[in-house]
This record gives C-alpha cells, structure tokens and sequence, in this order.
C-alpha cells in the first residue's frame, strides 16, 4: 500500500467515525455531558463508537452546527468519494 491509499484510508476512516457520530448524536452528546475531562470523553466516545483516539478525537473536535442533516450527507458523499479511489476489492 502506497502512502497515497494509506492518507485515503486515514481519511476515510476519520469520515466514516463522523458519519457515525452523527447517527448516533444522542448517545455522544450524552457521553461527552457525562465525561470528567476531554482525556474521559475521548476514552468514552472511542468506546461508544468502536474507534481509536483519533478518530474519537475528530468526532470531538468536530462543531455541532456540523451534526445537520445536510452535512452528514456531505460527509457521507465525501466518504463515497475516498472509497472510490480504493483500489477494488482492498
């Protein structure tokens, strides 16, 4: 795999926990309400969601003006995109 198709998989990953957030929002905003710090809220919403820190920590980063429906199908479409550019069948 070749740092390009690394990058896109990085990326994809990240989009896919968004997307996901999103479906999920009552759940992570009560996690995040019921978190002690952000270290708790990353460890909490990483679990939640089955992600790692990172990905926990851009569903974190990530503005509530962003969890409309038309941004989630934004992301979702960006997603599409990146899973395009994967070689088939990897």
């Amino acid at each position: 795999m070749d740092e390009d198709e690394r990058q896109t998989r990085e990326q994809l990953m990240v989009l896919k926990a968004l997307v996901q957030a999103m479906d999920r929002r009552d759940e992570v905003f009560q996690v995040i309400e019921d978190s002690e710090d952000m270290d708790d809220a990353t460890r909490r919403v990483g679990q939640l969601l089955g992600v790692g820190e990172v990905r926990s920590r851009a569903v974190l980063d990530m503005q509530a003006r962003r969890f409309t429906r038309d941004q989630r199908q934004r992301i979702a479409s960006d997603a599409e995109k990146l899973r395009s550019k994967l070689p088939e069948g990897r």
